[in-house]
């Protein structure tokens, strides 16, 4: 069978029992990154010395077929460098290529970045929404958070120290600047921080510069309407600072809900007038 097993995301100690003993007793390993495996094997005094193959984004679907014949004659331990594999880390292409040959998988469970960042956040947890990393281009960027700006959902976030800033300013603009939202970083290590506040005053505390592995949890939409013409203005003032107006419209839709399609209308009647 194949093996998902989740690894610690910082502190070794979060590593469980089952994962020490999978470890000890695995033969044949999938593995991220072989190097942080090793480290891995050593830092939890793994005497253990497994056969790695290298698994990750740029040969997993070429790898996929192969990995599934060879869980079909004995167990294949899958690790990601830190968390569950599948979950924004290789995995997924081989998972669905074992549940169509019919050879089965399991879990070890463990640490997870994506909870434990939802837990410390202060927000609400009822209902939430992972959405992994943002798009690296800014209208991309604009086009999903345009998409996300009415979702009611707490939503999470994975992002790189040195798009941190970029990345919150963007959600500040697309969900406004006072919407709650909490920044984890380094969770479960030495330097662990949760910085907590409106998006608007963690993106100016982004700017003097933040390290380490870092996730973005966001308070979900409010219930609320507002005025047409206000709603056309800030379709005006999007489109100004460099919005295309298609998505500006999509936006204000989603944040006050009027029809997308009437601010539209409505914009290009007043960039005419004017």
């Amino acid at each position: 069978m194949i093996i998902l097993a989740a690894t610690p995301i910082g502190n070794l100690g979060d590593a469980s029992a089952r994962l020490r003993e999978a470890l000890e007793t695995a033969t044949l390993v999938a593995s991220e990154d072989t190097r942080v495996t090793h480290r891995l094997l050593m830092g939890l005094g793994i005497t253990n010395r497994p056969r790695l193959i290298a698994l990750h984004e740029h040969n997993e679907r070429q790898k996929a077929g192969e990995l599934v014949e060879l869980a079909r004659e004995r167990d294949l331990l899958v690790l990601s460098d830190a968390g569950m594999p599948t979950v924004s880390d290789p995995g997924f292409p081989l998972v669905a290529a074992a549940a169509a040959a019919g050879v089965e998988v399991t879990v070890i469970p463990g640490p997870s970045a994506v909870v434990t960042a939802l837990a410390v956040s202060g927000l609400p947890t009822d209902r939430f929404a992972f959405e992994g990393f943002l798009p690296r281009k800014a209208g991309e960027r604009s086009r999903r958070l345009a998409e996300l700006a009415g979702d009611r959902r707490t939503l999470v976030f994975f992002e790189g120290p040195s798009r941190l800033a970029a990345s919150l300013g963007a959600l500040a603009e697309a969900f406004g600047s006072d919407r709650q939202a909490a920044v984890c970083r380094e969770l479960t290590k030495l330097h662990e921080e949760v910085k907590r506040g409106p998006l608007g005053e963690l993106a100016e505390w982004a700017s003097a510069g933040v390290r380490g592995e870092i996730c973005i949890v966001v308070g979900g939409a409010g219930e609320r309407r507002v005025d047409a013409a206000d709603a056309l203005e800030r379709v005006l003032q999007l489109a100004a600072s460099g919005t295309r107006l298609k998505d500006a419209a999509t936006l204000v839709a989603a944040e006050s809900g009027l029809g997308k399609r009437e601010l539209y209308d409505a914009a290009i009647d007043a960039r005419k007038a004017r």
